[in-house]
């Protein structure tokens, strides 16, 4: 461990100032009415990688409809993932049941209070297993998020890569020496809120900050070079035709994607990898994939939707069929009112524009 990190900081005065500072300034959010660790536990899920204004909302529908682990373990998953509809990274909604399921069968619906247990349930990483035990346990248990790796690298100035996963690590043991023992809770949901309303990415409000004292990268003027992250790898592009094919009943065909991989489990429209099927061998790349004969009709649009790794460079197009089912388990057809039951990915609720309610 890097013990020149904790030269010269006073740590129980550090805690003091931040916990302080913390209860007088933190926002009043859904899931701090109560430390039930169920609803902790699926705040901190649906937290990761999205704003907090974002999570709001979905969260207080998310607890109306399955207000106990219990409502939430036995729903049906197509119902779960419609109420995730927007929020992004769908395995977190899969894994969060599938992990809710176990306790409600091992654990006869307790959330574990214990490290081991409660890490080895699906979709808990060491973050989530922090902040759980931290936040509704009040156990002195580090929770590493960026926004954390932000501040801490700045007061303790830390010059290490944050990107690689070995300096994360170090993060947890920085936060095991100066956690308070007393008020954990406080201390992790303390350094959280700091992060996310003073020690900003960019132009960190440092006259606001309670530990200003502390920091030494304020003292050496550097807080704007910190932390230290190494660019990620460019994303794909990765182009595709979207079809909205329609009958004479006005029944459009949606497809559901696989079991497994991204955006698993959620209906779209079919997909075309444009980049292998060129435009005057769509009809029938369909035909061969899907039994489904088509005919092309107009242009509606061009989107793109990014995600972590890749972009999807989307151009939309109608197309008419005068089937009326299909002999294909991955399709099927549905009114234009069912439509609204699937859950969607976000690209493809935003064509729902250009589907015709007649």
């Amino acid at each position: 461990m890097n013990d020149k990190a904790f030269h010269n900081i006073d740590i129980p005065s550090f805690q003091h100032d931040l916990i302080d500072w913390y209860q007088s300034n933190k926002r009043d959010l859904p899931w701090r009415k109560d430390q039930d660790p169920y609803k902790v536990w699926v705040s901190e899920i649906m937290l990761q990688q999205t704003k907090v204004d974002t999570v709001i909302p979905y969260f207080k529908r998310f607890i109306e409809k399955y207000p106990t682990l219990f409502d939430l373990a036995n729903a049906d998953q197509q119902d779960v993932l419609k109420m995730w509809e927007g929020l992004g990274y769908y395995s977190r909604a899969r894994n969060l049941q599938n992990a809710v399921r176990e306790v409600a069968s091992e654990y006869e619906g307790v959330v574990p209070a214990n490290e081991k247990e409660l890490g080895s349930l699906k979709g808990v990483g060491p973050y989530t297993k922090g902040a759980i035990l931290s936040i509704a346990f009040n156990q002195p248990v580090p929770a590493v998020d960026g926004n954390v790796m932000r501040v801490l690298s700045r007061v303790l100035k830390i010059e290490d890569d944050i990107a690689q996963p070995k300096v994360k690590k170090e993060f947890e043991t920085y936060v095991h020496e100066l956690i308070s023992n007393e008020d954990p809770s406080s201390f992790n949901q303390g350094i959280m809120e700091l992060g996310a309303l003073v020690c900003t990415p960019k132009s960190p409000m440092c006259m606001l900050c309670p530990v200003q004292e502390h920091c030494k990268a304020f003292a050496e003027g550097i807080e704007e070079d910190l932390p230290v992250k190494s660019k990620a790898k460019k994303q794909k592009k990765i182009p595709y035709v979207v079809l909205l094919i329609r009958n004479k009943h006005n029944q459009y065909v949606i497809e559901k994607r696989p079991d497994e991989g991204l955006l698993a489990n959620l209906y779209q429209f079919p997909m075309v990898p444009a980049a292998e099927i060129g435009m005057d061998h769509m009809e029938n790349w369909i035909q061969m994939e899907y039994g489904l004969k088509i005919k092309l009709t107009e242009k509606k649009g061009k989107l793109k939707h990014v995600f972590s790794h890749i972009i999807w460079q989307l151009e939309i197009m109608e197309a008419d069929t005068d089937a009326e089912e299909v002999n294909d388990g991955r399709i099927r057809f549905v009114s234009h009112d069912e439509l609204r039951d699937f859950p969607f990915p976000v690209s493809h609720q935003k064509m729902m524009k250009y589907v015709r309610e007649s």
